[in-house]
């Protein structure tokens, strides 16, 4: 009895080929692609979906890869580039919660509060924006919303089939949509507290010119800060209920149907 293994080499490719898509997009979709997730653990998360999905996206690949290593190269390319593409549009969406948070840190006098960001870089960023971010990335866990990113994973074989001709004004038009999305809802998230820094320096400039013997900047600074902290109590579970439906809404995009 001669056990045949001559198709291995063919699953081979086809499995490099899957890896190689949902590989860069775990490096780069929100929740699963955190930098606070090690490496090795995202690495283990992409081996273990390109093997539950092998089944369902391998027919799509196209046969006798190996005979055509051109091809080959030409394929591994357009994966790379199509999963680069739906991955930073994705993360896009993420930066969200760290503009309105810079907007809020702005209003409320603690733009100078600086720490790093867990979430993305490592790098200094406001406490605000810190705290959002990571409060962002908890609900999206919480609430299972990660399972839509799996979702979107999947379904990438279908708005975008292996072997098919680059859509690149269909995602630079998507990259665009999206980061203007990003900003009108920072500036939604962040507008009410854009209010009422209005309302408050207006009043205090008014008060200043009544009362000019009054040291009106050391009393603004303690009552803004308590103010601005007083309103973000109040308005969190608001922003992160409308930051979820965005980020839900967003996500949809890239899930067929």
């Amino acid at each position: 009895m001669t056990l045949q293994l001559s198709f291995l080499p063919e699953v081979a490719a086809v499995f490099m080929l899957m890896f190689a898509r949902l590989g860069t997009l775990v490096m780069l979709l929100p929740a699963l692609g955190e930098r606070t997730i090690p490496s090795r653990i995202r690495l283990s998360i992409a081996l273990m979906l390109t093997l539950v999905m092998y089944p369902l996206a391998s027919p799509l690949y196209p046969a006798g890869l190996l005979q055509n290593p051109a091809r080959l190269m030409i394929l591994f390319g357009q994966e790379f580039a199509v999963a680069f593409g739906v991955g930073l549009c994705a993360r896009l969406i993420t930066n969200a919660l760290q503009i309105a948070g810079v907007i809020i840190a702005g209003q409320i006098g603690l733009s100078m509060a600086l720490g790093a960001d867990v979430t993305n870089s490592g790098q200094q960023g406001a406490l605000v924006s810190n705290y959002l971010s990571i409060l962002g990335l908890t609900l999206v866990f919480v609430t299972d919303t990660h399972y839509l990113v799996i979702a979107a994973l999947h379904d990438s074989f279908q708005l975008f089939p292996p072997g098919g001709s680059l859509p690149v004004s269909d995602l630079a038009e998507l990259a665009t949509k999206t980061l203007s999305g990003v900003f009108t809802i920072a500036i939604q998230l962040s507008s009410p507290f854009i209010v009422v820094g209005l309302v408050f320096y207006f009043g205090l400039g008014l008060l200043n010119k009544l009362m000019p013997q009054m040291q009106i900047f050391f009393i603004a600074m303690p009552v803004n800060i308590a103010l601005g902290l007083a309103l973000l109590l109040i308005l969190i579970t608001t922003i992160m209920s409308v930051y979820l439906e965005h980020f839900q809404q967003a996500i949809g995009k890239f899930i067929a149907g």
